[in-house]
């Protein structure tokens, strides 16, 4: 019993680490979903951050705690290695460096619990645990093979993106285009955006649709998250939160840039975190979930392509 009172303690902790850090920065303007490059000129490849032993992309919070780790550390990949792997692939990490927190999440049924479970002849509770572990930048590193990371996709903003196109023609979600109203409408199960000609910067039409996609995956025949809740309140900032990074999941993907799509967000979102320190973490948990669902239907195309 003392053993899970700690545990819980120390999950308590780290929520409200990670939830703290992140406030602080969306405090001063800093957005770690928005930036996933470095400060000083140092551009990271866009992406979603791996691991470069296992090729394995992170998910949930800890996208957002690498790219803000690209952010302040000012790297130049969004690949990671624990001190082990790093010795594994014949190198090490420089001596000096400071790791940087990721976490696990998982479940597990005490033993009393199982004893439990098999007197009374009923289901054993697991108990969900959350425990962080440290992970170095490949640039942090010293005598890893050359081709541990692949070059990043660069090109121009301003050209149209033929794999953005297909993908969301693959999602085979429906779209209304035209007007001035940007929204996914739940009740017609459909996307309203403004035609592409209609951006300033027509880079920021796939930011829309994307972010819009992000809402889309919560319909009740998908992902099933509530999508009834009004402007204005709490659930509703979760909700725009989710689409959020979802969209900035997708994005960076694909090589697109995420922004911020209006300043009014980053007030909606303190006062969500301020108010519980693990909303971050189910925000994260279910929009990777959206990015996962989104980015599947490639997958389906790139299979079928293959087929035929």
């Amino acid at each position: 019993m003392l053993q899970q009172q700690n545990q819980s303690i120390h999950q308590t902790s780290l929520y409200s680490q990670v939830t703290d850090r992140i406030v602080a920065e969306l405090e001063q303007g800093i957005v770690p979903w928005v930036q996933p490059w470095g400060r000083d000129g140092g551009s990271s490849g866009l992406g979603l951050p791996r691991n470069a032993r296992t090729a394995k992309a992170y998910s949930g919070i800890n996208i957002l705690l690498l790219w803000d780790a690209v952010i302040r550390g000012g790297y130049a990949s969004q690949h990671w290695l624990t001190f082990k792997q790093a010795l594994e692939l014949g190198g090490c990490v420089r001596k000096g460096e400071t790791g940087w927190t990721v976490c696990y999440a998982d479940s597990f049924i005490p033993k009393d619990e199982k004893e439990r479970a098999s007197k009374d002849g009923s289901d054993p509770q697991s108990v969900p645990f959350l425990k962080r572990y440290t992970v170095f930048n490949v640039a942090q590193c010293d005598g890893l093979p050359e081709d541990i990371c692949p070059p990043p996709m660069l090109f121009d903003e301003r050209e149209l993106i033929p794999r953005a196109e297909s993908l969301i023609a693959a999602t085979g979600a429906s779209f209304q285009i035209g007007g001035e109203i940007a929204c996914y409408v739940p009740k017609l199960d459909a996307i309203r955006v403004p035609p592409q000609t209609a951006f300033h910067d027509q880079i920021n039409y796939y930011r829309t649709v994307f972010h819009e996609l992000g809402h889309w995956t919560g319909h009740k025949t998908r992902l099933d998250r509530s999508l009834t809740t009004k402007f204005g309140t709490q659930d509703y900032a979760r909700e725009e939160l989710v689409a959020e990074l979802a969209t900035a999941f997708v994005c960076a993907s694909l090589g697109i840039v995420p922004t911020v799509r209006h300043a009014d967000y980053i007030g909606n979102w303190l006062q969500v975190l301020k108010e519980d320190s693990r909303a971050i973490f189910k925000a994260a948990s279910m929009a990777s979930k959206a990015c996962d669902y989104i980015l599947a239907f490639e997958q389906r195309t790139i299979v079928v392509e293959v087929a035929v």
